[in-house]
């Protein structure tokens, strides 16, 4: 028997409901196997942001080629990367090893607002590894950054992944939460079938939102990994984060946004 194996390169959230803390969940709880490679710790709770202390990038390159090169990996998510020269030694890696299911989420700002991303990487972001990437999940702020343009309505969103999908040779998922309205409707292009996806969901009122982000690509990762093609994966990815806000929007943890329920489907321990 053999894992379906996926290994998350991303920041630490020591709040543990963002970052590798929240990808290693998703990820055993969507049937995959979770391996690390800490690119930043960051001093992090349900508040906020306070301070980010960075992985020298040789002991990132050391991290990625210990799990690669012994483990493999059938999917790799990436999340927050923080510099330019951290970048440049995930771009080596995944020349190197040339894995095909690559989920990039382009994490640029939290979701308390701080910024999690320095200026100076942004271009290597956008024109080294981007391009890499078999599919990127960004969210409305992140996806106006990358297309240079503002967002203003769920009309937008097709024509916009699609620019971005353009752009960039790569699927998009983009993602509507930022958005005002009851309804929230994701928007997938899928770049190797250059075809739109609406996914539609009912917004869900809760201050517990905390690591959505990399929730949904730890978990669309974990079902790319698993073998399923990449619609197939992203509805299933979908369905998963929906249920997991759903599962934690009642609970109380912190003062700020807390996590989702990343095993939602798994009653307490005793029950």
């Amino acid at each position: 028997m053999k894992y379906s194996t996926v290994l998350s390169i991303a920041g630490s959230d020591s709040g543990g409901g963002a970052g590798i803390q929240a990808d290693i969940k998703a990820i055993s709880a969507c049937g995959g196997y979770a391996a690390t490679a800490i690119t930043a710790i960051t001093v992090q709770n349900t508040v906020g942001v306070s301070n980010v202390h960075p992985i020298p990038p040789q002991i990132l390159e050391e991290q990625i080629e210990a799990v690669l090169s012994d483990i493999g990996a059938n999917a790799i998510k990436i999340g927050m990367l923080h510099s330019a020269e951290i970048i440049d030694v995930v771009c080596r890696a995944l020349d190197r090893y040339a894995i095909e299911n690559v989920v990039l989420d382009p994490v640029m700002v939290a979701t308390s607002g701080d910024i999690l991303l320095q200026n100076e990487a942004l271009t290597a972001l956008r024109e080294k590894l981007i391009p890499k990437a078999r599919i990127i999940t960004p969210n409305i702020p992140e996806a106006e950054i990358l297309l240079d343009a503002p967002i203003a309505a769920d009309d937008d969103l097709p024509r916009c992944a699609a620019e971005l999908a353009d752009r960039y040779q790569v699927s998009v998922l983009l993602k509507a939460g930022h958005l005002d309205g009851d309804t929230l409707t994701d928007v997938l292009y899928d770049f190797e079938k250059k075809e739109n996806l609406l996914l539609q969901s009912e917004r869900i009122r809760t201050r517990n939102t905390h690591g959505t982000g990399c929730t949904l690509s730890s978990s669309l990762a974990a079902f790319l990994a698993r073998g399923f093609d990449l619609q197939d994966a992203v509805q299933r990815a979908k369905a998963y984060i929906s249920h997991a806000i759903i599962g934690g929007a009642a609970y109380e943890i912190g003062s700020g946004h807390g996590p989702v329920k990343h095993f939602h489907e798994m009653p307490p321990a005793g029950e």
